[in-house]
């Protein structure tokens, strides 16, 4: 099973989120500090999200902490911002975000991205071919 985890704290995006993650089979788990998102990280995860619009959470310094370990240098993380702050886009990817979408272009992208998380989670191993 996909573990994504959502370093969110906009209840309609994370329902969103629960509801995408649902229809791929995948479990969504939040985040609320640095290391909330590096322990879902050793824990398994396959995803990250990230609002990087929040100001309650320290959404920089946990991605940061993130990348910090070099385990988690190739972790897909994917930011979302409102599009009226470039700044926090700029934020985002200097934080070590892989991708930073709009809020609407990460509503209309999220159930592929969890769609590509669970088809490369369940995809057969090598030696299963």
């Amino acid at each position: 099973m996909s573990h994504v985890i959502a370093l969110v704290d906009d209840l309609m995006f994370l329902s969103r989120i629960r509801e995408a993650a649902r229809g791929c089979g995948a479990v969504v788990r939040t985040a609320r500090a640095a290391g909330d998102l590096v322990a879902g990280a050793r824990e398994g995860a396959h995803l990250v999200l990230v609002d990087a619009d929040s100001a309650r959470l320290p959404w920089a310094d946990a991605v940061r902490a993130l990348r910090s370990e070099p385990p988690f240098a190739a972790l897909p993380v994917v930011a979302f911002v409102s599009h009226v702050h470039p700044e926090r886009a700029e934020a985002a990817r200097a934080a070590g975000c892989s991708r930073v979408l709009a809020r609407g272009a990460f509503v209309q992208e999220l159930p592929r991205l969890l769609a590509a998380t669970t088809a490369t989670v369940h995809a057969p191993e090598e030696n299963e071919r």
